[in-house]
């Protein structure tokens, strides 16, 4: 059985995910088979994986650093928010259903069987499993049925090492104030403590990195510094938006509309990678660029609720006047919906059974069915014909006239969709912009004056290798592999 060690937070965004990603790298380096896991996530930032299923795009980034191909034992149970109170349940890569919070927190103690067995599956083919926890360690008031944090630390009796972020202010009474407050037999698991996005003198911090090793009466390590690199790499979180606000000095300028259920949305990064790109995320309240030469619609995991909220920004009217001025638009799976005549959800599967109105700037309609797409795909843009590999994560299906000009070819079979004058298509394709050579034809053809000569996935895996030795220079990583153990449990 492999060795095991779980990373929990004082708080959400504290960076687990990103050190998870490159402990991985960094154990992985050194020869070790090492394998990431999230009991629970929470995140419409999804990847598909190797197995046919669909995990956090966290877990498919910590699989990439640890150089394994993505599982869905990685990420047992996914939560989709779909609204406010909401959201679809995908247990071992597959959509479940949907689910009111309430109950779900009254019933997710039913799955902890379920996130055992997908970890003891890791367990037999791994030396190392590192561990991220959910949200934050302290909130008591979620902990009865807990399988995300504590509840499953203590299932598998891991040891546990709590991060806070010092950038927040606040981290001594963070760390502290956690042992405070959670359950002594939970306290016990902890074996240290982290510093993490410490920006200045460390020496200066020594005094409180005592203080808190003093109170809490394990190790504190790092300061681990800050990382700013970490924004060049795929985010789950949509906090992560805030983050990547600088849009750039791009001529060439892409606008996208933050719809309140944006998902997928590192469909981005690539095209924010490149020089010649001016990437701006437009948030609620303001409207979309005049001088925008291309309005991406992005992702949603509640498509019909995203195009009310659309059209109550008065979006629409922006699309539709963009789009008369000789602009071009590009829809992405809920995005190339939105861009058809309708959306029917005869099922209620996205809430109320129903129909709506989309922007008609395609000819198609489409579907909404409960059978969700998930396939890796290799592609070959009509366009252009340049070769691009994605993903399909959707449900639904779309048909139309302009089904028959499609803007790509899988596997002989026509993909999306195009207008008859070029300048609006569609595509089910995730991840698709991360080509190279495809992406550039594409910018190009549209008039960007963009070099062409971003490596975007080579530069993925150089910052994860970046991260490694950030890392290795400002932690101890062997004592904290000491700390390690196989699961013991009854």
């Amino acid at each position: 059985m492999a060795k095991s060690l779980m990373f929990m937070g004082t708080g959400s965004d504290v960076g687990k995910s990103l050190l998870v990603a490159g402990l991985c790298r960094a154990y992985a380096n050194r020869g070790l088979r090492v394998a990431p896991f999230k009991p629970q996530n929470m995140s419409n930032n999804a990847a598909v994986t190797a197995d046919g299923g669909e995990i956090g795009r966290a877990q498919a980034l910590q699989a990439r650093a640890a150089r394994q191909k993505p599982l869905t034992a990685m990420n047992p149970v996914l939560l989709k928010p779909e609204h406010e109170s909401g959201a679809q349940l995908v247990v071992r890569g597959k959509r479940v259903g949907s689910f009111p919070a309430r109950e779900y927190w009254r019933k997710r103690g039913e799955l902890l069987p379920r996130v055992l067995r997908a970890y003891d599956e890791l367990s037999g083919t791994a030396d190392l499993i590192l561990v991220e926890g959910a949200g934050s360690a302290s909130e008591v008031n979620l902990r009865h049925n807990d399988i995300a944090n504590f509840g499953f630390a203590r299932a598998a009796n891991l040891p546990v090492v709590l991060i806070g972020d010092i950038q927040r202010g606040g981290v001594i009474a963070a760390l502290a104030g956690t042992f405070a407050v959670i359950d002594p037999d939970d306290a016990r698991l902890i074996a240290a403590t982290l510093v993490n996005k410490f920006q200045g003198d460390p020496a200066l911090f020594e005094d409180g990195r005592r203080f808190i090793a003093t109170r809490t009466g394990v190790p504190c390590l790092g300061p681990v510094p800050f990382f700013p690199e970490a924004r060049k790499l795929p985010a789950e979180d949509v906090l992560a938006l805030d983050q990547k606000s600088d849009p750039g000095r791009g001529g060439f300028v892409i606008a996208a509309p933050r719809l309140p259920r944006i998902a997928n949305f590192d469909d981005f990064d690539p095209l924010r990678a490149e020089p010649g790109v001016r990437l701006v995320i437009v948030e609620p309240g303001l409207p979309l660029p005049r001088n925008a030469d291309l309005i991406i619609l992005p992702g949603s995991k509640a498509t019909r609720a995203d195009l009310a909220a659309l059209h109550r920004e008065g979006w629409d009217i922006d699309i539709l006047a963009h789009h008369r001025a000789g602009r071009s638009v590009f829809g992405i799976c809920g995005g190339y919906q939105m861009l058809g005549h309708s959306i029917a959800d005869p099922e209620g599967i996205e809430g109320m059974p129903g129909t709506s109105e989309g922007l008609g700037l395609l000819d198609v309609e489409t579907t909404l069915t409960p059978v969700k797409e998930l396939r890796l795909e290799n592609a070959v843009h009509a366009g252009s014909g340049e070769v691009l590999s994605g993903y399909h994560m959707h449900m639904g299906t779309t048909e139309g006239a302009d089904r028959s000009r499609p803007f790509a070819h899988v596997a002989g079979a026509a993909e999306g969709a195009r207008s008859p004058d070029g300048r609006v298509a569609g595509t089910y394709l995730h991840g698709l912009f991360a080509a190279d050579r495809f992406r550039a034809a594409f910018l190009d053809s549209l008039g960007a004056a963009c070099t062409g000569q971003t490596a975007y996935e080579h530069g993925v895996d150089t910052v994860l290798d970046a991260l490694a030795a950030h890392l290795e220079a400002h932690l101890d990583l062997d004592a904290l592999l000491a700390l390690a153990r196989s699961s013991e449990r009854n």
